[in-house]
């Protein structure tokens, strides 16, 4: 887990509490797919407990797991950029229970408030980035020649 990416500690506790009264409880039991690569993305999820695999289609094999999320972190950030389409898979590793949130609503209240808009669009970012670095090293690992994931 990545705490600068986590939902208690990247977002001031102003904007999270703003953010938060537009939560839903959900859970998911294991095996339970969140969303498709590919799909519209229309929602995302602040995991409270349990465990949510990222992957990645492969043609011709498995789906490659790319991450492995937890409490408090951001499950899809897709949502958040046009054209709002998941560019990864999401399942439930065990039973999950998280926060939903609709997209529309956040996004409507990031266009509402500056300061809230700005701090989530910095949040997402940093998501986007840790998962692109976390992709490429699980890409590296699984198809380039050996070592060639590592960051030394």
């Amino acid at each position: 887990m990545t705490s600068a990416t986590t939902v208690t500690t990247a977002l001031e506790p102003v904007h999270r509490e703003r953010l938060m009264r537009l939560a839903r409880e959900i859970s998911f039991d294991a095996g339970a797919r969140l969303f498709e690569e590919g799909h519209r993305a229309d929602r995302f999820w602040i995991v409270r407990t349990g465990t949510v695999a990222l992957d990645l289609h492969v043609p011709g094999r498995r789906p490659a797991v790319i991450e492995t999320l937890g409490h408090g972190e951001l499950v899809g950030w897709s949502w958040h950029f046009p054209p709002h389409i998941w560019h990864l898979g999401a399942e439930a590793v065990s039973p999950v229970r998280a926060w939903e949130f609709d997209a529309k609503e956040v996004l409507a209240m990031c266009a509402a408030d500056a300061g809230f808009g700005r701090a989530t669009a910095v949040w997402v970012g940093r998501v986007v980035a840790q998962r692109l670095h976390a992709s490429r090293m699980r890409l590296l690992d699984l198809y380039g020649p050996y070592g060639s994931g590592s960051l030394t």
